[in-house]
């Protein structure tokens, strides 16, 4: 994987940081999905107007959510393994929340064209077939 494909994640996270949606969906195919641990409840979130709703769905739960980067690690030429944490504090309850995942990152031609989010990071290295 090339240095430029890994540097494509990177600012997608710190866009989804600075909540500038335009910014994150400049690393992204037309037809990119987001598929999130709450997918059999919310399904999934597709193309540009699918990350609009990912993004006011991160705001309505907690405005100051972010994430942190912990690993990125590219997992042959276009899909990366990520480990974020992720922090937010509860829009109703201002409960800190803390919790941390693995993301799987499939691209084409240099851009995001699937994010798979794991809560559980072992189900996320063994999605890319490596083992802990």
């Amino acid at each position: 994987m090339s240095q430029e494909n890994l540097d494509v994640i990177e600012r997608a996270i710190a866009a989804v940081n600075a909540r500038d949606i335009d910014g994150y969906l400049a690393c992204c195919t037309q037809d990119v999905e987001l598929q999130t641990p709450l997918i059999e409840v919310s399904g999934s979130y597709e193309g540009p107007d699918g990350i609009r709703r990912f993004f006011g769905d991160i705001e309505d739960a907690g405005p100051d959510f972010r994430l942190d980067l912990e690993r990125l690690e590219p997992v042959g030429e276009d899909r990366a393994l990520a480990f974020l944490r992720a922090h937010a504090r509860g829009r109703a309850s201002g409960v800190p929340m803390e919790t941390e995942t693995g993301n799987v990152y499939d691209l084409i031609d240099g851009k995001i064209r699937r994010i798979r989010i794991f809560s559980d990071r072992r189900l996320a290295v063994e999605a890319v077939g490596l083992r802990e």
